[in-house]
């Protein structure tokens, strides 16, 4: 029995939130004033930092620091992860935790005296200019210090809060809202393995037959099927949204995949790359060219992993699992937004409240 693979089934943990792995942080800072209708989500690691990786699919994307993630360089761990909307010009908004973590002295030694520090703050951005009505209105390096600031003051394990905010004020799934969801699971073993969404894709994450969000499907659950006549409604109102709001934009789906299980950097390489099917199973289609879908994998190592070879499979398993729950829960938290940037109805107020 000692080549008996571990065994992959999973239980939902703790607040079903990407803090549900201990020593994890979230923090959102939202844009004020008219015509803003985007923000930056900053993962904060524990201090020390955790081992990180990344993995993009989309043929769009917008990254900051990503080769630094490569197995093969220099940099073990990194103190945060930042998800922000803008576009390009949002990746500012990392500059603003990485004078953050310069001030507590968290980063890469590099210096002769203790606190001289580079701290390395991977970030990847979604496209949400103008959905707000002003196209220059975008996070910037405030931003990101007040959602780092954010994370801080959070207690251990607190919730994270879902819908229209942070880096997913602005998000747009397909035609309707988006937004920022999260989802976690422990393993039959122990280890817990998390992730949090900024659903924001062209693709839709509706079954245009059925009305029953594509990641459903796949959740455990059953799913909660429109009648014929809410589902014609719901298409009616979309088809007017989209003659309002012209042709789609840019778009992206963002992912912080996490677990307390000790991983080696090419090991939570392997957990990104993987999460991308959750991504798959819950927006169609996917990783399109104006997609700039990334995943970034954090591995706190607090728990063994186990020495079975295979005993990284459920990890990954659980992984794209719950990439999936959290971009439901980020659909059905959203809320509906009408502007001067366009009218982007949501899920509830389509199809009233469904089960994620």
């Amino acid at each position: 029995m000692a080549n008996t693979p571990p065994p992959q089934a999973s239980v939902d943990a703790g607040k079903d939130a990407l803090t549900d792995v201990a020593g994890l942080r979230v923090g959102h800072a939202r844009l004020a004033g008219p015509g803003a209708l985007s923000g930056t989500t900053v993962v904060l690691a524990p201090e020390g930092g955790a081992i990180a990786a990344v993995d993009v699919r989309g043929g769009g994307p917008g990254t900051r620091e990503t080769d630094a993630l490569d197995p093969r360089n220099l940099v073990q761990r990194v103190e945060a992860i930042v998800l922000t909307g803008g576009s390009a010009f949002g990746l500012d908004s990392a500059s603003g935790v990485m004078a953050w973590l310069e001030e507590q002295g968290r980063g890469v030694p590099a210096g002769r005296e203790p606190g001289q520090v580079v701290p390395v703050v991977p970030a990847a951005c979604v496209f949400d200019l103008g959905r707000g009505g002003d196209w220059r209105v975008r996070p910037d390096a405030a931003t990101g210090r007040a959602a780092v600031e954010a994370a801080a003051r959070t207690e251990p394990g607190a919730p994270v809060e879902e819908g229209g905010v942070g880096a997913g004020t602005g998000a747009v799934v397909g035609l309707i809202k988006g937004g920022i969801g999260t989802a976690s699971t422990v393993l039959p073993g122990g280890a817990t393995v998390a992730a949090l969404v900024v659903a924001n894709a062209a693709g839709s994450a509706v079954d245009p037959d059925t009305g029953v969000l594509y990641g459903q499907y796949f959740t455990g659950g059953r799913p909660v099927f429109p009648s014929p006549e809410v589902h014609a409604a719901a298409l009616h109102r979309l088809a007017e949204a989209a003659d309002k709001n012209g042709a789609p934009p840019l778009n992206t789906t963002l992912a912080v995949v996490a677990t307390d299980a000790e991983l080696t950097r090419a090991q939570a390489q392997k957990l990104a790359g993987t999460a991308h099917d959750g991504i798959a199973r819950a927006v169609r289609p996917v990783h399109l060219l104006n997609d700039g879908d990334t995943v970034f994998a954090l591995a706190t190592g607090a728990r063994p992993l186990g020495d079975h070879p295979l005993a990284l499979n459920a990890v990954l398993a659980a992984g794209a699992d719950v990439v999936t729950r959290a971009i439901v829960r980020a659909v059905l938290t959203a809320r509906s937004v009408t502007g001067p940037g366009g009218d982007f109805p949501s899920y509830q107020e389509l199809y009233g409240r469904a089960e994620g």
